[in-house]
């Protein structure tokens, strides 16, 4: 995908907050080789664990969401357009899968663009219009070209560790060999636990941050393919308001996957944006109404 006009800021805060992951994890690092534990096994579980993930995420998600893919023949104006919008890209075309779900909604999952997956829910098909919807899957299609779920898993797997090892240590760290040091008298399990901790919450927070800069690198990616920002702000207004009106129970039982969806599904209007894998719907629409102005002006 060429990209037309670029944007500086939102590229820097992307590596930023990259730069601040690798080097927390290489602090981890470096307090998990300095408490002598023997990690060897917690490391091989977890790289397992993500290694699933990484090579089986598409159908991880689309079994747990329940979407099933369609044929041509099934759906041919919805592979029309993916396929259309895969070509601007230049990608190769991904599959397309459908979701049985009254809340509009979409993502794209998979861990290259050889093995894509781009889904709506057809309550998405059904309430928005047909350029709206394309400017929706025009975002999915730029998180495939941007391998947006590869990164995240990628820089989640320190995370991961650290929360594996937190309860592993929680429940048995007090019977895992001698409890002190002798010459320093540092409780080297107490340590690993409390570094365990700060890399946890503190990935959490810049893990969040990295996936809001990445949407919002998708919105304009749908603005380039699309050449029409309008489009996808008003499928998002849209989206977000039918969310208001759908049962806090079905939103809930989809919150697991927010961080796959093109507007997550919120069980509550306090939600702060700093806990959130997405901008707010208001910033997200201001960033295009700044895209709209630099197209406008080209």
């Amino acid at each position: 995908m060429r990209t037309k006009f670029s944007d500086p800021g939102l590229s820097f805060r992307m590596t930023l907050t990259m730069a601040l992951l690798a080097a927390l994890y290489l602090a981890f690092v470096w307090v998990l080789l300095s408490s002598g534990a023997s990690l060897a096994g917690t490391v091989v579980i977890v790289a397992v664990m993500l290694g699933l993930q990484y090579f089986y995420s598409d159908r991880l998600v689309l079994w747990s969401t329940g979407a099933r893919e369609v044929s041509p023949a099934e759906r041919p104006d919805l592979h029309a357009m993916v396929g259309r919008l895969a070509q601007l890209a230049d990608l190769p075309k991904p599959r397309v899968a459908v979701v049985p779900s009254p809340v509009p909604n979409a993502f794209a999952t998979g861990r290259d663009p050889q093995h894509a997956v781009v889904a709506a829910t057809e309550g998405l098909l059904e309430r928005l219009e047909p350029e709206e919807v394309e400017a929706v899957l025009a975002h999915e299609i730029t998180h495939i070209r941007n391998r947006d779920v590869a990164v995240i898993t990628l820089a989640s797997f320190f995370a991961t560790l650290a929360a594996y090892l937190m309860r592993w240590l929680f429940w048995f760290g007090p019977f895992v060999g001698d409890r002190r040091d002798r010459q320093g008298g540092v409780n080297p399990v107490l340590l690993l636990y409390l570094a365990s901790f700060v890399v946890w919450i503190l990935s959490y927070f810049l893990i969040r941050a990295l996936s809001r800069y990445r949407e919002f690198a998708a919105d304009r990616g749908s603005a380039i393919l699309t050449g029409a920002p309008s489009r996808l702000a008003s499928a998002l207004v849209k989206i977000s308001g039918v969310m208001r009106r759908v049962p806090q129970e079905d939103l809930r039982q989809a919150e697991a996957l927010n961080a796959f969806y093109i507007v997550p599904h919120l069980s509550g209007e306090s939600f702060l944006e700093l806990f959130s894998t997405h901008p707010s719907l208001e910033r997200r629409l201001a960033y295009l109404r700044k895209l709209e102005a630099e197209i406008e002006r080209r």
